[in-house]
């Protein structure tokens, strides 16, 4: 039977963990831990293995300050008074 629930390598749980850390009371963790797996897929094969922590903590927080930033209010949007 498979499981809907991904299974996290160490690279994803240590990304997770810091990522919800920056996050926190802004975005829930379940969006952190689902846009970590999707870009773990994301990046599989595509880069050396070496570069794989630094290069997932990267294009998961740049996806989730894209999240952040279109979530806001109009008001609240960088920029804006």
């Amino acid at each position: 039977m498979e499981s809907n629930t991904p299974r996290l390598d160490r690279h994803c749980v240590e990304t997770i963990g810091r990522l919800a850390a920056e996050f926190s009371g802004v975005l829930p963790r379940k969006t952190v831990t689902e846009t970590v797996v999707e870009a773990r897929r994301d990046l599989e094969g595509q880069i050396v293995p070496e570069a794989l922590s630094e290069m997932l903590h990267r294009l998961a927080q740049h996806r989730l300050r894209h999240i952040r930033e279109n979530t806001r209010e109009p008001g609240e949007r960088r920029g804006q008074p």
